[in-house]
């Protein structure tokens, strides 16, 4: 008489970690973070529940909570994916590259510009709601918001010392200037004047980054560090 196949035991841990549940996993996390955003921009930080977002998701308030920690992380999320830009891969990746790429400080700008067009629609909506919430009292969005900037002034003097490596900026114009131009310029309050009360496109804002920038970082002779 054969012996009986010893009974198969609970499937491992690692039987559930397959390529479709993440997948899954992925397209829940982002369709919850794009709920999020609509809601957010729509009603309000303070008046936007976990619970109506999740709903809108067609997940659990749990699993809300703990994939992002409640509103506040949820926020951090919206905004750390708004910088990625719409061109596929991270907007600061491209920009690198494009600042490798450009054989002046005018050519340079130019692509300052564009990069403003195509991230600021996606960012400074979520900056602007961050600032709102902060001047309530908030204080994890007041913690956010000074996180926004720092990060968004460090990212400015990372420009600003790459533009003087390659020798594109004018004599007499310091690292620490350059990068305070490039902050001014691509604050979220800029963007609110221009297009979100003005009407301006996108792509005109862009543009005037672009002559913005021109006009400070660029000598009037056009000369440039030797």
């Amino acid at each position: 008489m054969s012996k009986r196949p010893p009974a198969a035991g609970p499937p491992s841990p690692r039987a559930y970690d397959s390529p479709l549940r993440r997948k899954a996993a992925e397209e829940s996390r982002q369709r919850v973070l794009a709920r999020a955003r609509d809601l957010f921009l729509t009603g309000g930080y303070g008046h936007t529940t976990v619970a109506a977002i999740a709903r809108s998701a067609g997940v659990s308030p749990e699993s809300v909570y703990k994939g992002f920690g409640g509103k506040p992380g949820l926020v951090r999320a919206i905004q750390e994916q708004s910088l990625l830009g719409a061109g596929g891969s991270p907007a600061e990746d491209r920009s690198d590259r494009a600042q490798l790429d450009a054989t002046n400080l005018h050519e340079l700008v130019e692509q300052f510009g564009r990069f403003a067009a195509e991230v600021s629609p996606l960012a400074a909506p979520i900056v602007l709601l961050v600032r709102d919430a902060a001047a309530t009292g908030d204080a994890d969005m007041a913690a956010l918001l000074r996180d926004i900037d720092d990060a968004r002034h460090g990212r400015m003097l990372h420009n600003a010392q790459q533009t003087r490596d390659r020798g594109l900026l004018p004599p007499g114009l310091s690292v620490a200037e350059a990068a305070d131009v490039m902050f001014a310029c691509t604050a979220a309050a800029l963007y609110e004047n221009l297009v979100l009360e003005r009407g301006w496109t996108a792509e005109r804002y862009g543009r005037f980054v672009a002559r913005t920038l021109s006009a400070n970082l660029v000598a009037p002779d056009g000369s440039t560090v030797d």
